[in-house]
């Protein structure tokens, strides 16, 4: 016999924070634990994070050795720009690929599965997190306990991500050194500038482009070359 009556009776909510929304009926014979529409938008959520981490990640690419322009004359010294330590956090080892395989973790050894070994670096990791993820989301929403943290860290996560990403998409216009392109015998040398939003570079003297975070680097290892060059017949 139980001695619960109806009167003490709660009917089950969602346990997404800042929901409890009361489950729909089919929702509780299912045992879910979030609802639905808090389903959806993180599903919504989780799909987004490898986008903004590529943005994100290209934007620390391109702030790291940057310089100011001025309008001083071509030899003068400026100062570097500080790199965004927020967005360094979340492209780093200890960032958005932590966070999403912290979560992978849990639900793995919830479920008996073998933990996933790590999947590179924190670029070649955050897509297969985030399909893993949304793959077995649903069943986090059915039955695991600890899934309203998760769904809130989630949530979290992408609005730290956002937040970011729309802080840079209007960067003002930085120096990243010299383009050094030989053209006709002689070293074109034109001043190059980027914004923060993209890693697409051209040259306003020769049009030589660089579109990839490859050629980037292919880039900056041609201005060492000639810096290295010219200090060495300095000397």
């Amino acid at each position: 016999m139980h001695d619960t009556t109806l009167d003490d009776y709660s009917w089950p909510t969602c346990l997404a924070p800042g929901c409890g929304r009361e489950l729909w009926t089919a929702e509780v014979e299912a045992g879910r634990r979030v609802c639905r529409p808090c389903e959806d938008r993180t599903a919504a959520r989780i799909a987004e994070l490898p986008a903004l981490f590529r943005q994100l990640d290209t934007t620390a690419s391109l702030m790291k050795g940057a310089r100011r322009a001025t309008n001083g004359s071509s030899g003068s010294r400026t100062a570097p720009i500080p790199p965004r330590l927020d967005v360094l956090n979340l492209v780093g080892p200890g960032g958005v690929a932590a966070r999403l395989s912290a979560i992978e973790d849990a639900w793995r050894q919830t479920l008996g599965w073998t933990v996933a070994p790590w999947r590179g670096n924190p670029a070649q990791a955050v897509p297969d997190l985030a399909a893993f993820l949304a793959n077995n989301l649903l069943w986090a929403c059915s039955g695991y306990e600890e899934i309203g943290q998760d769904v809130d860290d989630l949530r979290r996560l992408h609005g730290e991500c956002v937040a970011l990403v729309n802080d840079e998409r209007r960067p003002g216009r930085v120096q990243i050194g010299n383009c050094p392109i030989s053209v006709d015998g002689s070293l074109c040398w034109t001043p190059l500038t980027a914004t923060a939003a993209s890693h697409r570079v051209r040259c306003g003297g020769c049009g030589t482009r660089w579109e990839t975070l490859g050629e980037w680097r292919d880039l900056r290892a041609a201005q060492d070359a000639v810096l290295a060059e010219a200090a060495g017949a300095a000397a």
